[in-house]
Formats: structure tokens, sequence, C-alpha cells
């Protein structure tokens, strides 16, 4: 059963902290930057920089609205533009670099216009942010991509300390880029891929049991492999289009936590539930019932 997903489309100056601040957002899947409502067909960074093909740098971010509403996207982005210039933000100037907000569904329209509507009566100044439905959308060249994961002390005109990250703090750096920004560790790398204990493995982020050590095989694959979850109610499952493949993104349902993906050549037919290490927190057969008792007290 696949959670449905939203995508809207957001242009604030450059894509890369745009898409870093959010990507940040709990209930943001998946964000890609590109080069949106331009009228050439074959958009380059180069070619969009020169002014001359209409486009605007753009986020294309897929939602949760079980997790995120449009709403709180919408206000998230606010807060990192400046809504009263035209084709420009921060020390960016050109037309690429014009704010926008660019729905997907026709269902989206009414939340976009009435935020914008609402935003103006607020304010004295007239708000230049462009709206209306998404035409075209074209990835950027992959050295764009999660620019500022790659590069934390690249160029970024937005405020990335501006979120309140206090649920995550416990988390070491690789557990929040995978589990937060759906980033993957290297194979063979992770602490749990060659380790057969028995026991259970838990959300790194809030301790819920995902899998069972009863269900884990070797796969050769680099990474945990598991025939099935503890229970599918743990997990959600999602279409993931990124980097121009089709699979099929796991997540922990109740923290939206990005585990890894499930392929159909698990043995005898069985799923192959490929998860990173760094999503999840082991709890040996011995240790599981204290561990249970000690959750339910919080």
């Amino acid at each position: 059963m696949f959670t449905k997903l939203n995508v809207i489309y957001l242009a604030g100056g450059c894509f890369w902290g745009i898409e870093a601040f959010i990507s940040r957002l709990k209930g943001v899947n998946q964000t890609e930057v590109g080069y949106a409502n331009g009228h050439d067909l074959a958009p380059t960074y180069e070619k969009v920089c020169s002014g001359r093909t209409g486009h605007a740098e753009t986020v294309k971010v897929t939602y949760n609205p079980e997790i995120i509403s449009l709403q709180e996207i919408l206000e998230n982005f606010y807060r990192i533009i400046d809504p009263y210039v035209k084709n420009r933000q921060g020390p960016d100037i050109g037309t690429q670099y014009r704010t926008g907000v660019y729905w997907q569904e026709d269902s989206q329209r009414e939340c976009v216009l009435k935020f914008f509507a609402k935003k103006q009566n607020e304010s004295e100044k007239k708000i230049v942010v462009e709206v209306g439905p998404i035409n075209s959308f074209y990835p950027a060249e992959a050295y764009h991509q999660k620019y500022l994961e790659r590069n934390p002390q690249g160029y970024c005109h937005v405020d990335l300390n501006s979120i309140d990250d206090e649920e995550f703090k416990h988390l070491t750096r690789e557990e929040y880029e995978i589990t937060q920004l759906a980033m993957t560790e290297p194979p063979f790398s992770g602490k749990y891929d060659n380790f057969f204990e028995d026991g259970v493995y838990v959300d790194v982020v809030n301790g819920e049991i995902l899998f069972s050590s009863e269900d884990k095989f070797d796969s050769g694959c680099g990474w945990p492999a598991f025939s099935k979850p503890i229970s599918e109610d743990a997990i959600t499952k999602n279409r993931d289009f990124s980097y121009g493949t089709t699979r099929t993104e796991v997540r922990a349902k109740k923290s939206n936590s990005h585990l890894g993906h499930v392929f159909n050549d698990g043995p005898g037919g069985t799923k192959r539930y490929c998860i990173n290490s760094a999503a999840l927190r082991f709890i040996p057969k011995d240790e599981v019932e204290d561990y249970l008792n000690e959750k339910n007290k919080r």
C-alpha cells in the first residue's frame, strides 16, 4: 500500500539554499532542484544563467500531506524569501532568481492563492511572488542536487539554522542525513550489514521497533536486508523517482524517517527491504523486554 504524496514547486533565488532548508521540514520526503516555467526545451545551468530562457531556479518538493500541510510548507518558504523584490534574492540578481510558487494539482490552487492574499492583506508593501501552475520542470545537473549536503561550506543565502531540529539532536550527522535528507550510506560500510545477532531493530529517531533478526538475511547487496518489517503498520512505502530511476522508498511511519528501499528479489520470492544501518539501532533479544517496558513508561 503506497502513501499518497503531493508535489509543489518553490522558487526563491539560488536553489541550493531553498532545497537545503525545505528538505529539513518533517513531512518532506524528497527534494529536487531544477529549472521551471521557461521556454527552452533543453535548459542548462549556463543557459538559464544567461536570463534568456525564462526559467526560474526551482525546487520540486514531494511531501506527505498526512504529516505536513501545504499551508505549513508555504509558511516556512515565506520565512526565507524576500517577497517584495522582483528578480532578486540576496545578492543574486536575474529573472532566474525570481520567487514563485507553482502548483501541480488544481486542488492546491485555492490554498496558494488564499495564502498570498492573506499575506498581502497583512502588508503595506506589494508582494511580487509569482503564483500559478507548473508548466514545465527540468531537473538540474547532478552536481546541483543536494549541493549543500555535499558542500557544507558552499554558498547559501538562506539561514539554515532557523529550523528547530530539537528532536534530532541525539542523531549523528550521518544518521540525520540518511533519515531526514534521504541520503544513502556507502555499500558494505554500515555496522549492521554483516551482523546477525538475535534481537530487533528500532528506528534510530524515535525507538519504534521496525524489523526483527528473524527476517534478516545476507543479500550481498552491501546493506542490511530483511524479508519483511515487524509489521506493515510500522512503515510506509512511497514511489521514489530520484536519480532518474523508479524505486519504492521505505519510511518509518511514525517518524517519517527515510530507511531505504524495497525490492522484489528476496529469497524464495520474498521482498528485500534494503535498509541503511544508520537508520536503525539494534536491541539484543535478552534486552527487548526491558526495552519495551522502559519505552512504555515514557
